[in-house]
């Protein structure tokens, strides 16, 4: 356990010392959400109906977007082969790999997303229950942004094949979150599809190490 710790540690210093993939989310989200009230115009009755689902996609497009970076690095200057030899099964190598992104830039987008949505008219109401569902279904956005980053670790310039693979995996995610949030959604809908969310978070907590950890040692052989 403290081998994990001092993996995700690590992680999190590169992440602030280095910057580049946490910013450029942030910039990104940030970008989303100022741009689209110019773009739908002065409607705030249409901008408080779509806040919800215009925080949730910039939320999912700006994880993709720091995907890539998730093992590249370690696998370019080496420090992936040495993970693989060592006396920490790969499994738990992909969990904290996938941890830290979280911590770094899922967490920080996900904990942001309310506090930018004034800008789009966000409802009052809708704040807890965004952050509430942002928070767990940004855990599963970084395990499954973990298999793409691991299936084209070995390929330059691999992000928009991280994003092939991992859209269609994010769309349940996208579902049952936004159905979790939605002010005018009833309660006890609300809370059936936060459970449902924090079943795919729990199961892709289980099992998206597992791909990763396969999808690397493919190409580490």
């Amino acid at each position: 356990m403290s081998l994990i710790l001092a993996l995700i540690r690590r992680d999190l210093t590169l992440s602030v010392r280095q910057g580049g993939g946490a910013g450029t989310a942030l910039g990104f989200f940030l970008t989303v959400v100022v741009l689209l009230p110019i773009g739908i115009g002065p409607d705030q009755a249409l901008l408080a109906r779509i806040a919800p689902g215009a925080l949730w996609i910039s939320l999912l497009l700006s994880v993709l977007l720091s995907a890539e970076r998730i093992f590249q690095q370690d696998y370019e200057d080496g420090s992936l082969d040495i993970m693989a030899m060592g006396p920490v099964p790969l499994e738990m190598v992909a969990l904290a790999k996938a941890v830290a992104h979280w911590l770094s830039t899922s967490l920080p987008l996900a904990i942001s997303a309310p506090i930018l949505g004034f800008l789009v008219n966000l409802d009052a109401a809708a704040i807890l229950p965004l952050v509430l569902a942002m928070t767990v279904g940004s855990i599963a956005l970084s395990l499954l942004a973990s298999i793409g980053a691991a299936v084209t670790v070995g390929l330059r310039r691999g992000g928009l094949l991280v994003s092939l693979l991992v859209l269609p995996l994010y769309v349940p995610v996208l579902i049952f979150g936004l159905s979790a949030s939605e002010p005018g959604t009833a309660p006890g809908l609300a809370f059936a599809a936060l459970l449902i969310l924090t079943a795919i978070t729990l199961a892709s907590l289980v099992l998206c190490p597992l791909a990763a950890a396969a999808a690397l040692r493919a190409y580490l052989r």
